[in-house]
């Protein structure tokens, strides 16, 4: 997994995590922080929205067997 993909997927996991605080419990963990509907807390929300779009493509990627990379590893 890619970099990007890392820090994409830690902040899809973010934003699911505080959208489990405003139903469970109404909080806003975000607005919180960063103030509500500040710039920054709509930064926040607008990279967790992007990221959670390119989360979608990993979907889709193709996958790679941990025995399949052992024989890349192996031949390079």
């Amino acid at each position: 997994m890619s970099g990007i993909a890392k820090v994409c997927l830690g902040l899809v996991i973010v934003g699911a995590l505080n959208w489990l605080l405003v139903g469970l419990l109404n909080f806003d963990l975000v607005a919180t922080i960063f103030g509500a509907q500040s710039l920054l807390a709509r930064a926040v929300y607008i990279l967790v929205g992007l990221c959670g779009i390119y989360c979608i493509t990993l979907l889709f990627a193709p996958t790679v067997s941990a025995s399949h990379t052992r024989e890349v590893r192996r031949v390079a």
